[in-house]
């Protein structure tokens, strides 16, 4: 079993760009970008958060955990 980031999913279907996201979030663009592509190693809380808060949605549609592929 996996733990994946589907930002992007979820970003693509609302319509919303990294950088508005960002802007709207303040946080980094290149945080952003890193959560985008699933590159980070250790989920931070505050970000998913403020994610969470700005896009209206749960946690479960930015994470999924599914098994390898």
């Amino acid at each position: 079993m996996s733990v994946k980031l589907i930002l992007d999913k979820t970003l693509n279907r609302i319509g919303i760009s990294r950088y508005e996201l960002a802007k709207r979030t303040n946080i980094q663009y290149h945080v952003i970008d890193k959560y985008y592509k699933n590159k980070v190693i250790r989920y931070d809380s505050y970000i998913l958060n403020k994610i969470c808060e700005c896009l209206n949605c749960e946690i479960s549609d930015l994470i999924e955990y599914t098994e390898y592929s």
